[in-house]
Order: structure tokens, then sequence, then C-alpha cells
């Protein structure tokens, strides 16, 4: 009688050291019993039915995926290749393990999809400008056709976007335009103001002779200020008349005195 307790107390044991289980913080077991869903345990110790339980574990922390280069055709017909990466998180690991088969897989052709079709309906500017547009694009496409699986995309990024070589050349040249076409304007608008002013001050010449030759001298002393320069000064004539009338009148006077 003693022998038989003893190999009921240590079949007891063995049974129930059998079901428990354990998953960390970042884990969590979907029970099914005998092959229906039970429920969602975890993290931590917990005791299931042996045999007549089963248990699958999922990791619900954050997944990151490479989508691999895919080369696709812009709504303007410009052939590129683009590669992106994926981050997404189980959020109900029932339907991850219920709803579909290999849901990493699953996951990783839903985004290469959809990579696709979102690049065809922009133009290479767009692809090239306005990347946040589409990453947010790509993002909620994938996520509506993830939630009923139960995973969460929390983003859908580009990196890499490569453009063919001939391509690279047509958008070098037209950028070099645009430069070009700056320059050119910035000069003409330089003219212009110059022009301006240049007609303000021959209108105050007209009005005021003498600022002419304030101006000339100012300009005389600019120059002389440079060494080892020969300057020549021409004068006008009212100058010279009256230098000449001048001097007349002082030798006058000499003879006078």
């Amino acid at each position: 009688m003693l022998l038989l307790l003893e190999i009921i107390f240590i079949l007891t044991v063995i049974f129930i050291l059998a079901g428990l289980r354990m998953d960390q913080e970042y884990q969590r077991g979907v029970i099914f019993r005998l092959g229906r869903y039970q429920s969602v345990k975890g993290p931590g110790l917990y005791w299931i039915i042996p045999i007549i339980d089963q248990k699958v574990q999922v990791d619900i922390r954050t997944t990151t995926v490479d989508i691999e280069s895919q080369e696709t055709v812009t709504s303007d017909s410009v052939t590129i290749k683009v590669n992106a990466v994926l981050y997404y998180k189980i959020s109900d690991p029932s339907k991850a393990i219920i709803t579909v088969k290999d849901y990493p897989n699953a996951t990783y052709q839903a985004a290469l999809t959809t990579l696709r079709n979102v690049i065809g309906q922009h133009i290479l500017d767009e692809v090239l400008k306005d990347r946040d547009k589409i990453n947010k694009a790509l993002r909620e496409i994938v996520d509506q056709i993830t939630d009923p699986w139960g995973l969460k995309v929390e983003l859908v990024e580009m990196k890499d976007v490569e453009i063919p070589q001939t391509m690279q050349r047509a958008m070098a040249k037209e950028a070099e335009a645009v430069r070009e076409k700056r320059a050119r304007l910035i000069k003409a608008e330089a003219e212009q103001e110059a022009s301006e002013k240049l007609t303000q001050a021959a209108g105050q010449i007209a009005t005021h002779p003498a600022a002419l030759e304030l101006r000339r001298m100012q300009m005389i002393s600019e120059v002389g200020v440079e060494q080892n320069t020969t300057t020549i000064i021409l004068m006008p004539s009212d100058f010279v008349t009256l230098a000449k009338s001048v001097s007349a009148k002082l030798a006058g006077v000499d003879k006078n005195s």
C-alpha cells in the first residue's frame, strides 16, 4: 500500500512538472487544447495540461525585415531599383498563429508587393523628393493588409533608390541648366539695378555739373594711393581759361606795384 502511494506521488510530481512552462517578458504562449484554441499565456511561469495542451511560442518584440532591391517602373516610365526596410510587431499572438500560416513570410510578401505598386503610382521626382509621403503610404497599406493577422506595422521606409546611368546624366544636365539659369537671372537683376542707379546719377550730374568734377577729383585721389602709379589728369577747358585769366590779373598787379 505504501509503495502504491509512493508511485502515485511520484507520478503526480512528474505530471505537474511536465506541465510547467515559462516565457520571457517578450514572449507569449498560444495554448491549444485537443487542437482547439484555448488562451494566450505568459510571460512568466504557468502550467498547462500535459499531452492534452500544446503551446506555440511567439516573440512580440519589433521585428526588422530587409526588403530586397526590386526593379520597378515609375508612372513616368523610368525603370529604377528600390529597397526598403520593414518594422512590425505582433499585437495579437492568437491571430498571428491561427489566421495566417508563416506570418513572417506573409508580411514580407505583402510589403514587397505594396512597394512595387506604390512606386508605380509616382513619378521619379516624387520618389526622390517625397520619400516621407511615400513611406507613410506604404506603412498604411501594409498595416491594413496585416491587421487581420494580428500584426502592427510600425514603419516602412525606403533606403536606396538606384537610377540608370543615362537618367543620372540627364538629371545632372538638368540641374546644371537650372543653376546656369539662376546665375543669369541674378546677373541680369544686378545689371538692371546698376543701370537704374547710373540713370539716377546721370540725372543728378545733369542738374549739378560740379558734382562730376568732384567725383573726378575723388577718383584721382583714390588712384594716387597706389604705389608706382602715373596719373594723367585731363582738365576741362573752363578750368584752363579760368587759370589763364587769374594768371594775367596777377601779372598786371605785379607790374603796377
